[in-house]
């Protein structure tokens, strides 16, 4: 019988959990073309959210753009998959796809291939040092110029538009202000997982973006909405769960939907049918995953500093995540001074390895977090006396 948990990927309508107040949200900014940005910490379903909204809007009235810009490094990078996405969302034969290209990007020599399924793609030559080239102005009118042509609303999704502060250029963002501005046939929607700098381009005055939209940002989902969901899929494929054990594995996940997936998942493989969870079985599962993170995580492990581990330690044992910069804290961590803590925080932050909320900062894998504090008892418990 089929595993009836998904992680790791795209999740289907009929295994995704609750969410249904955002994804009402994201339906009515799509429908209005409002520009909407959402936002969250990695693996939150950000991308499965939009993708179902998308999937729930009539395909004779739209047609979505939907541009990953986590591998561009560059505006010249942007072109490329812009042009891509758009003359891919609006045509689906070779022809026509070298037709569409011809006539909104003509100098960017359209190339039409197949890929390994057979299916027709198009990519795009952008001269990354060419001044003469199509231009970023350019590629950010084609989505309303399509919709005028075509007669259809356009949704436009940028996912990990972050990437844009890596660009050599610091232009990007004043673009995207002045282009969305003025399109009232496209919607833009805009995700983005590193929320510190999120949170910077949305909430300073002085930057483009501030104000440009409206904000969603996307959080964990509560207890109550896992306890049917949970318990619903074990009884459809004869296993049983109670609710102290689905509290016991949402306390361990926080409500994370990969996480808590993920864990269901093993959870599952390891109960036999016709039995019934017991807490020793989530502690089983758990020792299961952790060991087959543990190279990865040991290999996390030994990169940072002393300073850098103290303070991980100090966040994995948080119960409701740990403020250091308050004096009980330095003391405990042992780094003595808040410039310690702040020399060893500000990496973890940029490798995405802690976040913060309202001051209090927490370990962002929830395994990671697991297996910090197994380690740390392990070496106690190990400690010559």
């Amino acid at each position: 019988m089929k595993n009836p948990f998904e992680y790791g990927g795209i999740v289907r309508a009929d295994a995704f959990c609750n969410r249904r107040n955002e994804l009402d949200q994201v339906r009515r900014s799509m429908e209005n073309g409002d520009n909407l940005f959402m936002y969250s910490e990695r693996r939150l379903g950000k991308s499965s959210l939009i993708l179902l909204a998308l999937s729930e809007l009539p395909k004779s009235d739209y047609r979505y753009i939907y541009v990953d810009l986590w591998p561009t490094n560059s505006e010249a990078d942007f072109i490329g998959v812009f042009a891509k996405a758009i003359t891919e969302a609006f045509t689906s034969s070779p022809e026509k796809m070298l037709e569409f290209g011809k006539q909104f990007f003509g100098s960017l020599r359209p190339v039409v291939s197949l890929d390994d399924s057979g299916k027709p793609q198009i990519s795009f030559g952008v001269a990354k040092n060419n001044p003469s080239s199509y231009s970023f102005d350019n590629i950010l009118e084609v989505p309303q110029n399509a919709a005028l042509k075509f007669k259809k609303k356009v949704v436009v999704v940028l996912d990990e538009f972050q990437q844009v502060l890596s660009y050599d250029s610091d232009t990007a963002e004043r673009r995207l202000r002045s282009a969305i501005q003025k399109q009232n046939e496209v919607a833009y929607i805009f995700l983005g997982s590193r929320k510190h700098l999120i949170q910077k381009m949305l909430t300073d005055r002085s930057r483009p973006l501030y104000r440009a939209g409206a904000h969603l940002m996307l959080r964990p989902i509560d207890k109550k909405h896992w306890l049917p969901f949970i318990r619903e899929r074990f009884i459809r494929t004869n296993k049983q769960i109670d609710e102290n054990c689905i509290s016991k594995l949402i306390g361990l996940t926080e409500g994370h939907p990969f996480y808590t997936q993920h864990l269901c998942n093993t959870l599952w493989e390891l109960t036999e049918p016709n039995d019934s969870v017991s807490e020793k079985t989530i502690d089983d599962a758990v020792t299961l995953l952790l060991e087959r993170e543990d190279y990865a995580f040991s290999t996390l492990w030994e990169s940072l500093s002393l300073n850098q581990r103290k303070l991980m330690e100090a966040f994995a044992f948080g119960e409701s995540g740990s403020k250091p910069f308050s004096a009980n804290s330095i003391q405990a961590s042992g780094l003595k001074t808040p410039s310690n803590v702040q020399r060893a925080l500000q990496p973890l932050i940029e490798k995405d390895l802690v976040d913060q909320e309202a001051g209090s900062y927490f370990v962002l894998d929830r395994f990671l977090r697991l297996w910090i504090q197994k380690r740390a008892n392990r070496w106690l418990h190990s400690e010559p006396t």
